[in-house]
């Protein structure tokens, strides 16, 4: 049988190990892996001259603001970004307007996604106050996950009450899908923040102040202690605080499902740097902190306490990232076509090594949303998205190489090496070189094969207690 296509004289790399190999793809997936000289025959072959060649990104946490926002990003532009960047599937959040928060708004993100993207997609969502009874349908069709705003972010969805939040973990506890939260305790960062404008705090620093570490580590214990006891799967987003790690490790080993991820602008930048030219661009939420936070977080990411790294990308027309004060400006900025070329100089430096790449940007990711059976490796029957890496190439980050409509780099004339240089979706070039080769929006939505659901404590969820005269006497063991 002849493959569609043969990547020959590459360094194949998994999440265990590099070999010098190649892979064959056909209709879309990979068809064979082998190594040694005796190729088979494919109607395209490309030779990699020992370039390395990794599983497709999977980035579980961008914002390409379409419906609504699509003056800062729409699925053509940052998709365009994510296959530059060797991301071959993303999620995107449900903060648009509207929020996508209804089955029916679900399909038709769906629909809009379909006509634009470049690389494969999930959907979450949303999980709020006004739609615990959206979870099931939205599920069946097809989101990846919920999203839940325990903290203010684009798009001011309210944080939902502690009691909305308990219901809504109980029927995802049921659904066995997983929730993405962040992990912001909303009441106490208002407080401090209308308090530091009353008191004429306008610095960038104040931003940082309002959401200090408490803010954090209260909301990820308060969302860890419920889904414990519902059995629901919760992952947290963009983990920004050392302080966090060691509750982080303390509910993984009660056997609480919870995944999270950090970024990879948490790993690389400081608050000390907001007082530099440029420093304010920096906002976002959480808060970029001090650098004493980067080293724990590290290595928390490498022990695999922290699982996995995402993006946040979140971009905004550069005139919304700038105004009269911190409170002014916009919060987030573009990180998808970066992330891997970021993570990339941790190999250079000797802090990663090219398999673990591979865990934190594609197996895992694939391994807490349901995916692993499709996507984030290089095996037989998996999908061909792929990304070829050269090690050796020189580059200057910068932001007249974004493709995203957020034209913002935080990283402008930082000098690189190693970087994607050919990304592939099921086997077709999409990008090389940071330029697109095939606009062909060959993008699907990707759905969830979660294990199967192990809901805790179901004598006492909404659904039960809501019959007249259900006391659940025996639920609670004494002492």
């Amino acid at each position: 049988m002849s493959l569609d296509l043969l990547l020959k004289n590459a360094r194949v790399v998994t999440e265990t190990r590099v070999f010098e190999g190649w892979v064959g793809v056909q209709d879309g997936r990979i068809a064979q892996v082998g190594s040694g000289a005796e190729y088979p025959e494919a109607a395209q072959v490309i030779d990699l001259e020992g370039r390395h060649l990794l599983p497709g990104c999977i980035d579980v946490h961008v914002h390409f603001r379409e419906p609504g926002m699509t003056r800062k990003e729409d699925f053509g532009t940052g998709s365009a970004a994510a296959a530059a960047g060797g991301v071959t599937c993303v999620f995107d959040m449900p903060n648009t307007v509207p929020p996508t928060d209804s089955a029916a708004r679900l399909r038709e993100k769906q629909a809009l996604a379909e006509e634009k993207a470049l690389v494969d997609f999930g959907l979450y969502g949303l999980l709020g106050e006004h739609n615990l009874d959206q979870l099931r349908p939205m599920a069946e069709a097809g989101m990846i996950g919920t999203k839940l705003f325990l903290g203010n972010t684009t798009g001011d969805n309210p944080c939902p009450s502690d009691g909305a939040v308990l219901e809504g973990f109980e029927i995802l506890a049921e659904l066995g899908l997983r929730c993405s939260i962040h992990a912001e305790n909303s009441p106490i960062l208002f407080w401090r923040q209308n308090r530091m404008k009353a008191a004429g705090r306008t610095d960038p620093l104040a931003h940082l102040a309002a959401r200090t570490d408490v803010v954090a580590v209260e909301a990820l214990n308060r969302a860890a202690t419920l889904a414990d006891w519902t059995g629901a799967r919760i992952h947290i987003v963009h983990e920004s605080c050392a302080a966090s790690i060691p509750f982080i490790a303390f509910w993984k080993s009660r056997g609480c499902d919870i995944t999270v991820e950090t970024l990879p602008q948490y790993l690389y930048l400081d608050a000390e740097s907001f007082a530099e030219p440029g420093g304010h661009l920096m906002r976002m939420n959480p808060p970029i902190r001090q650098k004493s936070h980067q080293e724990p977080l590290w290595r928390a990411l490498l022990d695999g306490t922290i699982d996995f790294v995402a993006t946040d990308h979140a971009p905004h027309a550069p005139e919304e990232k700038e105004g009269e004060t911190i409170w002014d400006m916009a919060c987030g900025f573009p990180g998808v076509q970066t992330s891997l070329t970021l993570m990339l100089q941790a190999v250079r430096a000797g802090r990663m090594t090219l398999p673990d790449i591979v865990r934190v940007m594609a197996g895992a990711p694939s391994r807490s949303f349901g995916l692993s059976d499709r996507k984030g490796a290089i095996s037989p029957g998996m999908d061909a998205d792929l990304v070829v890496v050269d090690m050796d190439r020189e580059e200057t980050l910068g932001a007249d190489r974004m493709l995203s409509r957020g034209k913002v780099s935080l990283y402008e004339g930082w000098q690189v090496t190693g970087v994607p240089v050919m990304t592939f979706l099921r086997g077709h070039l999409v990008a090389e070189n940071g330029v697109i080769m095939d606009e062909t929006p060959r993008g699907r939505m990707v759905r969830p094969h979660m294990p199967p659901p192990a809901p805790r404590n179901t004598a006492t969820t909404m659904q039960a207690v809501l019959s007249p005269g259900n006391v659940p006497w025996d639920t609670c063991p004494p002492g």
